[in-house]
């Protein structure tokens, strides 16, 4: 079992003992702790908060959780019940809420359930405001309402709609040009909430011929939540089979988007990204950021626009401090996670979807056609679970040693520049364990930049 308080909130697995798993008294605890927090930011009485969730067979019963609380401190909740990410973060500003509640764990296995805590701009909390929940949740500082002054509860599922109606109204959506080209899209949508609003958008922006796989929103699983490759070979399969144009797979709360060309190839995770920001720097002139875990060729085709490509630490959160730093017209993470700041400061796999379609539509090109217009690299991803007894800063301080002639950047973990590539490793925000990234040109030579290091770090 596992609990992890982070500044991202709070991700565990269900049932076991407190504090040793994600249990009732814990979500009771860490929805009090971000209650007392929005009373705390905001001096005033009339409290608003949204709470959504993926498809999760645990959502429920966390949802009913996370809504009392909330209540009992006096703070009114707008539940939009099954609601991807995105959905509840446009929600947020456009309900005027001063919070927002994600019930998800993302791409992590069915067991495994979370909350991801939002301020008033619809945003991921910042580390100084993360910080600041985890003290009031440990030192249990709240204080609930009385009898008389409860928050109220309404229910809202209109929001799937608006969110799809904010998408269709972006001005580099063309819903006549996808329309034209009569494309067959296959979706995978791993049994939770895309599966409600996928079908919703692709019908909205014209798409006529959708097949549809995994698609029930019942947590049942069919396969690895985490939209990578070997995870992915059923609708690989379906896009040959059933000669589809396009397909599209998203984790279980709809912020990454994964891409499958037409021929069963992967388009690859991480230039879901890539060709969205060609797209957008072709209509629209400005920089782009991804964080440092994400392919090098995003930095190229910026570059190919005559502008600036800037990088973070790997998070959404530090990701959106980049880009509102820096102006970015679009920015990401090499995950499938697609910022687009014309529509809000988060990741969206719907608006992925609609941007990507479009410019499919436009370049006339087939799936796997336009894939080969972008740099060819290759991401080598490993992970080794650390001990509880592990000193990260030792398993640095080695590395960096052996690497002691190259440039490196240490705003999160350690990040290796190398002739033809980069690796770096970093612990885990949301796992006990240590990722490795290394990138090269090649298969062969991404394994070898990320076997160098693990060799490093096993000897430590």
């Amino acid at each position: 079992m596992a609990l992890i308080k982070s500044i991202s909130g709070i991700r565990g697995t269900i049932g076991g003992k407190p504090g040793e798993s994600l249990t009732p008294v814990d979500i009771v605890k860490f929805a009090a702790a971000y209650g007392t927090w929005i009373q705390q930011r905001n001096k005033r009485k009339d409290l608003k908060v949204i709470v959504g969730r993926d498809a999760r067979k645990s959502g429920g019963m966390v949802n009913n959780l996370i809504i009392t609380t909330l209540r009992s401190l006096g703070i009114s909740v707008v539940d939009l019940g099954m609601a991807t990410t995105p959905t509840v973060e446009v929600a947020v500003t456009g309900n005027n809420a001063n919070g927002g509640i994600i019930i998800t764990a993302s791409h992590n296995p069915a067991e495994w359930n979370a909350l991801k805590l939002l301020n008033e701009n619809g945003e991921f909390l910042s580390a100084s405001d993360g910080l600041q929940v985890l003290d009031i949740a440990e030192k249990e500082d709240f204080v609930f309402a009385n009898v008389d002054s409860p928050g109220t509860i309404e229910n809202d599922d209109s929001w799937d709609q608006r969110h799809i109606e904010q998408v269709l109204a972006l001005p580099l959506v063309s819903v006549a040009d996808i329309g034209k080209s009569s494309f067959t899209v296959a979706i995978d949508c791993v049994n939770s909430v895309g599966g409600i609003v996928l079908p919703k958008l692709l019908n909205a922006l014209g798409v006529n011929n959708i097949i549809e796989l995994n698609t029930k929103p019942d947590g049942n699983f069919a396969h690895n939540p985490e939209p990578l490759p070997e995870n992915l070979k059923d609708i690989s399969e379906l896009m040959k089979r059933e000669k589809a144009d396009v397909g599209f797979v998203v984790d279980p709360d709809v912020d990454r988007l994964a891409v499958i060309c037409e021929d069963g190839s992967m388009f690859g995770e991480e230039y879901t990204l890539v060709a969205v920001s060609d797209y957008i720097l072709s209509h629209t002139p400005g920089s782009t950021v991804s964080n440092l875990s994400s392919t090098r060729a995003l930095r190229d085709v910026t570059r190919k626009h005559g502008f600036t490509h800037y990088s973070s630490a790997v998070g959404e959160v530090n990701v959106v401090e980049e880009m509102k730093k820096r102006n970015a017209v679009i920015g990401g993470e090499g995950n499938g996670g697609v910022i687009y700041p014309e529509l809000h400061y988060g990741r969206d796999a719907l608006a992925g979807i609609a941007i990507f379609l479009t410019h499919l539509s436009r370049s006339k090109m087939k799936c796997s056609e336009l894939r080969k217009t972008y740099p060819d690299y290759t991401i080598a991803k490993r992970k080794l679970i650390l001990a509880p007894d592990s000193d990260f800063s030792k398993i640095l301080a080695a590395v960096r040693k052996q690497f002691a002639d190259k440039k490196t950047d240490e705003r999160d973990g350690l990040w290796i520049e190398l002739e033809n590539g980069w690796v770096q490793l970093r612990k885990s925000n949301t796992e006990p364990i240590m990722r490795i990234y290394a990138e090269g040109r090649t298969v062969t030579e991404a394994d070898e930049y990320a076997d160098s290091v693990i060799s490093i770090v096993k000897n430590v």
